[in-house]
């Protein structure tokens, strides 16, 4: 049996399970220890954060510690809690994750807070919105939408085909599969628009700035949800060709943006002739979701 967290043995307390699992996950560099072990520890007891306090006293088997030991091990090599459970809360979703897709961020929550005020400014939360999500993922963005816009239907986009099957079933287990489809292919490629919203969270790492990521990106994270190409501006400057296309007049596109990017894709979506707003900022102040319009 693995025994990553010293100390942890059969008959050991829930709690104290606990707190030695927060100790080793301090030690071995883990940036939310307290969280983490709660999650984990959770996971492998089959007990929500109630439980684990209201059964604190409980003494583990020997099963139960082996298990314990096991997702530990996963967490100090680096693997983001949400792969292990399988899960990620986004949007008030639940959505399962898998290896195909980028785990959601909260950051990325930006794009929709974005869409939402877009929509509103033009009095048309109640309409039926076509909407496409390119470089869909797990369906985060366009299922997060669609639970929003209740007369609205969507169609979401990647070129994994294992990621198309992730958002199906994210879809199906959030009741939205009846207003959402997901086609594989590059881009919108074969997709008639126009469409009176399309959003993005393309990738957008500079490719040599990849292996100088967190392990738990780097190491987790699909590659081709990650490689922006040279500059990581690649997938922009293709949705820039596309957006004539793609949207109807007066149609919106809202995309996630990286560090540092405002400026450059500000600059290839009005070449191609959008109005383009100022980012709005994610929490941690980088204008993170770039808004623009087709005149």
């Amino acid at each position: 049996m693995l025994r990553v967290i010293s100390g942890l043995k059969a008959d050991a307390s829930v709690a104290e399970a606990q707190r030695l699992m927060v100790q080793t996950f301090r030690l071995g560099g883990i940036e939310s220890p307290d969280a983490d072990a709660r999650l984990l520890l959770g996971h492998a007891l089959r007990l929500d954060r109630a439980q684990l306090l209201a059964q604190s006293d409980r003494l583990l088997e020997a099963r139960e510690v082996a298990c314990v030991q096991a997702l530990a091990a996963r967490r100090i090599n680096r693997e983001p809690v949400s792969r292990i459970l399988g899960r990620k809360e986004f949007w008030s979703l639940t959505l399962h994750v898998s290896d195909a897709v980028l785990v959601p961020r909260p950051e990325t929550e930006t794009i929709v807070e974005q869409t939402l005020d877009r929509m509103a400014r033009d009095s048309r939360q109640g309409d039926p919105l076509r909407i496409l999500d390119i470089g869909t993922g797990s369906g985060a963005l366009l299922l997060a939408l669609l639970s929003e816009f209740k007369n609205a239907t969507g169609v979401g986009t990647d070129i994994s085909m294992a990621a198309i099957e992730v958002a199906r079933g994210n879809a199906e287990r959030n009741k939205l599969d009846g207003r959402a489809r997901f086609v594989c292919c590059s881009l919108a490629d074969g997709l008639s628009g126009p469409f009176d919203l399309v959003v993005s969270n393309p990738p957008y790492i500079a490719r040599a700035e990849i292996a100088t990521l967190d392990p738990e990106v780097r190491d987790y994270d699909p590659v081709l949800a990650l490689d922006g190409g040279a500059d990581g501006l690649d997938f922009y400057r293709a949705i820039a060709r596309e957006a004539d296309r793609l949207l109807v007049p007066g149609g919106h596109l809202v995309v996630e943006l990286g560090a540092g990017q405002e400026a450059a894709v500000s600059s290839l979506f009005e070449t191609v002739g959008l109005k383009v707003a100022p980012a709005q900022p994610d929490l941690a102040g980088i204008p993170r979701a770039l808004g623009a319009q087709k005149g």
